[in-house]
């Protein structure tokens, strides 16, 4: 009986089962110690018991923001510098803000910011947003020539075609010139870039070209693959910024064989003391990919301390893994629970976590009129269906749902009573709050949220409202798709 029992044992198909199970309890421990999100931990859980090898590999390779010890370790050295720098780039006078001219959650979101990140609210800004792309990618170029001492970028894409290759071609100028040029953009985002002759071309005139963030076998072992800079940042002589949605890409050039149309974005050209915080994060992702100091390179740059220029006050959140936690949430939470009249919200994905999504639905259900606006059509399918599980219930509390019918939509902004606003990188989906390295500008004040919320206004006027009775007649097989996709909400 022992020699059968012996056999049944050590049968192949017993020790593939014992394995099998030996991998369930492993990873299922694994991810409740990790005291990830309720939402999160039981959407692994489940993949992994349902497929143990394939839910455990797919664990390894996405379910952990994992950035390495190394990378953890200059990220903390470098939340430390950003206090030190900020108070060397920028005059004290400029962070002495006058909160009686905005509304209290104003004051909290700064004391929040500079708790989480170290970055504190700067006046004396002024700025201009640009929603024509083409008009967007000429400026920068023209910025560029301009230039007298240093150029700063970094990029989640590039993309070579069109528009593009006039930032190229003036980017070149400047590295000829002799200026100080630094291009910092992402490994995988811009993964057909990096295989074209224009890193090359750039190098060979004197620019300074890195990777973020490279992709290969070897960072998946101490690190996710996925965790990417997804930062829009422009510095131009420590005067001048730029940041916002885009992409260094000309939409005509751009994914044409996805069938949404062309991109949507914005920009804004800031000058005053907010350029320092943005070259502060710049400087920054650019110490960590190549080890420089933050002042060597603040210094070779040529970027010293900013003045005042403009009225607006401003506030830039760099957020991602080791950077902050959920610090990034809970700055649009308090955004979101200040309105009181009016919110408005654009997207081109929305995915959000269960805090967000109800912080959403209490504002429309307390009488704020919150209208969200997202693209008729986006590139990602899971990404899709995922979103129109949400509207249901968006709209049983009032919310009001726009799809914009001219392309695919990019910017990302939010406006609570025209008073204050966000605009940035970050989309309201779980991948840009928990995983993706982000920017973001709270800016306090009534002009920039004006000018914004005009815009605004444009996509609504180019956007089909969903009818919640027409939208309710949708087939049961729509709706099971939707929220069958919407279990994967965590992990996209």
């Amino acid at each position: 009986m022992m020699k059968t029992f012996l056999q049944f044992l050590l049968h192949p198909s017993t020790l593939l089962i014992l394995f099998h199970g030996l991998v369930i309890v492993a990873f299922s421990l694994r991810v409740i110690m990790r005291r990830s999100a309720t939402g999160v931990a039981l959407a692994w859980l489940f993949l992994i018991s349902a497929i143990p090898l394939g839910g455990a590999f797919a664990y390894l390779l996405v379910g952990e923001k994992r950035v390495g010890r190394g990378r953890l370790a200059r990220l903390e050295v470098l939340r430390k510098s950003y206090g030190k720098l900020t108070a060397e780039l920028v005059d004290r006078e400029l962070t002495e803000v006058d909160w009686s001219r905005h509304p209290f959650e104003a004051r909290a979101m700064d004391r929040l910011g500079q708790h989480m990140v170290g970055l504190p609210t700067v006046c004396g800004s002024c700025g201009q947003l640009f929603s024509d792309t083409h008009e967007i990618l000429r400026r920068i170029a023209e910025d560029v020539r301009q230039a007298k001492r240093s150029v700063m970028m970094e990029f989640y894409i590039w993309n070579q075609g069109g528009l593009a290759d006039e930032v190229l071609e003036a980017l070149i100028g400047a590295g000829q010139r002799g200026l100080d040029c630094r291009i910092l953009i992402d490994g995988l985002g811009a993964a057909k870039w990096w295989k074209t002759q224009q890193p090359d071309q750039l190098r060979s005139a004197g620019v300074r070209v890195e990777k973020a963030l490279p992709v290969g076998f070897i960072r998946m072992l101490v690190g996710r693959n996925d965790v990417r800079l997804h930062r829009k940042i422009v510095i131009i002589d420590g005067l001048v910024a730029w940041t916002g949605s885009m992409n260094l890409v000309d939409p005509r050039f751009f994914k044409q064989d996805a069938n949404v149309g062309e991109w949507v974005d914005a920009m804004v050209r800031v000058e005053g003391a907010v350029v320092a915080p943005l070259a502060l994060t710049m400087i920054g992702d650019w110490t960590l990919e190549t080890g420089e100091g933050m002042r060597d390179v603040a210094r070779a740059a040529g970027i010293d301390q900013v003045v005042a220029m403009g009225e607006a006050d401003a506030q830039i959140v760099p957020s991602g893994p080791g950077q902050t936690e959920d610090g990034l949430l809970q700055m649009l939470l308090t955004l979101v629970h200040s309105a009181r009249e009016e919110l408005v919200l654009t997207t081109p994905y929305f995915v959000p976590d269960d805090s967000l999504l109800r912080a959403i639905r209490g504002a429309a259900a307390r009488g704020v009129q919150v209208s969200m606006i997202v693209p008729e059509r986006v590139d990602s399918l899971l990404t899709r269906y995922a979103s129109r599980s949400f509207y249901d219930e968006l709209m049983d509390n009032g919310v009001r749902i726009f799809l914009y019918r001219k392309g695919l939509l990019h910017t990302k902004s939010i406006t609570a009573d025209r008073r204050i606003s966000m605009f940035g990188t970050v989309n309201l989906d779980m991948r840009s709050l928990w995983i993706n390295y982000e920017v973001t500008a709270f800016v306090y004040g009534s002009r920039f949220a004006g000018d914004l919320r005009r815009l605004q206004q444009t996509y609504i006027d180019d956007s089909d409202e969903i009818d919640p009775i027409e939208w309710s007649k949708r087939s049961w097989g729509q709706r099971f798709l939707e929220n069958t996709m919407r279990l994967t909400g965590p992990m996209l």
